[in-house]
């Protein structure tokens, strides 16, 4: 399998992985407080992350790599966990999905401005409409809408882009896993307090499905996913491999109808289709 090759396939992983995480996030601040959740999905994930660099023996990054794994851990541990787990008290995970499709031209633009890559017109033009099947979709649904939901959900989406491309650069020089775990310990030391902080006052209340979402964002979002999204960014290009995201609406709407029962319909079968049409084109004319 050649690089590029190897790029998609990881990137693929990682966005089915990921395509579970604003339900799982829905499920959790039914119970748990948003500042709760986003503090103790890093937390979790930061011990695990610091285990494997010790086990592996990794080198401290050096000074040069703090700036980029700062904005990585802003980006993708504090921010975007942060913003959704807010918005989502407002919106439903389905109507997230409207901003979820704006995720990979976000991507894509952070990979041009902050990697340098330079993509095709038509790959730009595969990859609007890509995010406006995608969007335009969701706004059809008639989900219900909050102005405060949605404008958190454009800020996640913002800064979750950059967190994207900042850590796939990064991934090139230290590898996938590694960056991952590195943001998360560096994100430690603010993120165990506030947890710790903010902690539940009563934990009998707390039902199993926000267990089992805490669980899911702690080892599959916020470390697991990333070990396959950031290798594929690295290996296949941050703009063209980010195209996949596409994808991650229609698994998480399937996962929302199925396990919070919200309402999907026969619809997304169509513009699925398209929308793989519009990733396959993408990548077709990806630098």
């Amino acid at each position: 399998m050649d690089k590029t090759t190897s790029g998609w396939v990881n990137g693929f992983v990682g966005v089915l992985i990921f395509s579970a995480s604003l339900p799982a996030t829905r499920a959790a601040v039914a119970d748990f407080d948003p500042i709760f959740l986003t503090g103790a999905r890093a937390t979790i994930a930061a011990f695990l992350g610091l285990v494997l660099l010790l086990l592996f023996k990794e080198k401290w990054p050096s000074k040069a790599d703090l700036r980029p794994l700062f904005v990585t851990a802003m980006g993708v541990v504090v921010g975007f966990p942060l913003l959704t787990a807010i918005a989502l008290q407002h919106i439903t995970s389905a109507h997230s999905i409207v901003f979820i499709g704006l995720l990979p031209l976000s991507t894509a633009i952070f990979g041009v401005l902050r990697a340098g890559e330079t993509m095709r017109p038509m790959f730009w033009l595969f990859s609007c409409l890509g995010s406006a099947l995608v969007a335009g979709f969701a706004l059809t649904q008639n989900l219900a809408a909050s102005f405060t939901g949605d404008l958190l959900m454009f800020a996640a989406i913002v800064v979750c882009g950059l967190g994207y491309a900042e850590g796939a650069q990064l991934s090139r020089k230290l590898g996938g896993w590694q960056v991952i775990c590195w943001a998360l310990v560096l994100s430690l030391p603010i993120m165990l307090p506030l947890t710790l902080f903010v902690l539940p006052h009563d934990w009998v209340v707390i039902g199993q499905p926000a267990w089992i979402g805490l669980t899911y964002v702690s080892l599959f979002s916020m470390l697991i996913g990333f070990i396959f999204w950031y290798r594929g960014l690295a290996q296949g290009g941050i703009a063209a491999v980010g195209q996949l995201q596409l994808l991650q609406p229609f698994f998480g709407l399937i996962l929302a109808a199925t396990l919070l029962h919200e309402a999907v319909g026969w619809q997304m079968i169509v513009v699925t289709i398209a929308v793989i049409g519009c990733v396959f084109g993408a990548k077709r004319f990806a630098s």
